[in-house]
């Protein structure tokens, strides 16, 4: 009875994945942001402005999602000049010899419909770590006028950054630390395929 179970299982995963299909990053309506507080007191945002990567998922089973995404360090933008020169220097990511941060997927769930989680490896400075991203949306397509059909929603996950070797900082005469430790990351994405 076990095995017959283990084959349905097996028989319902394989049928999913069939349903699949790969999508595209509509890099000019996605946007990778990060939030880290300085000073204590405040949140300092930013974006990475150059990636891609590959995602496939079925709509109706977000326990399909695989994503494979690659960012370009070195486009890291604060609105700060010369803090951005900052984070790419040795202090902080390295650009010169870490240029790029992966996120490679291994497993995904669905809590709810368009609600889940994705597990997977994420890399940063040449440290490889397991990171969760709690997922929202992607389960709406719509079929537009430009012969394609589009989805979107966020993943949003947080890191210690300490844990990837990013670890400069500077105390503060009045207590706390010029950067926090912890980092939200937050993807907005929209994902296109061409309409049927």
């Amino acid at each position: 009875m076990k095995s017959i179970r283990l084959i349905l299982l097996a028989v319902v995963v394989s049928a999913s994945s069939l349903f699949a299909a790969d999508w595209e990053i509509d890099k000019a309506h996605s946007t990778v942001n990060f939030a880290v507080k300085h000073l204590v007191i405040n949140t300092t945002r930013g974006e990475f402005k150059d990636y891609g990567g590959t995602v496939s998922l079925d709509p109706k089973d977000l326990s399909t999602i695989q994503a494979n995404v690659t960012v370009q360090v070195g486009s890291v933008d604060t609105r700060e000049e010369k803090r951005d020169g900052h984070l790419k220097s040795a202090d902080f990511f390295d650009v010169e010899k870490y240029p790029t941060m992966t996120f490679v997927s291994k497993s995904a769930k669905q809590t709810a419909p368009g609600k889940g989680t994705l597990t997977g490896d994420l890399t940063i400075r040449g440290v490889t770590k397991e990171a969760t991203f709690e997922v929202e949306g992607f389960n709406q397509e719509i079929t537009t006028a430009w012969g394609f059909v589009a989805i979107g929603g966020t993943a949003k996950t947080k890191i210690n950054r300490l844990d990837y070797g990013v670890s400069w900082n500077s105390a503060l005469d009045a207590g706390g630390v010029v950067v926090g430790e912890e980092v939200s990351i937050e993807l907005e994405l929209e994902l296109h395929r061409p309409a049927n």
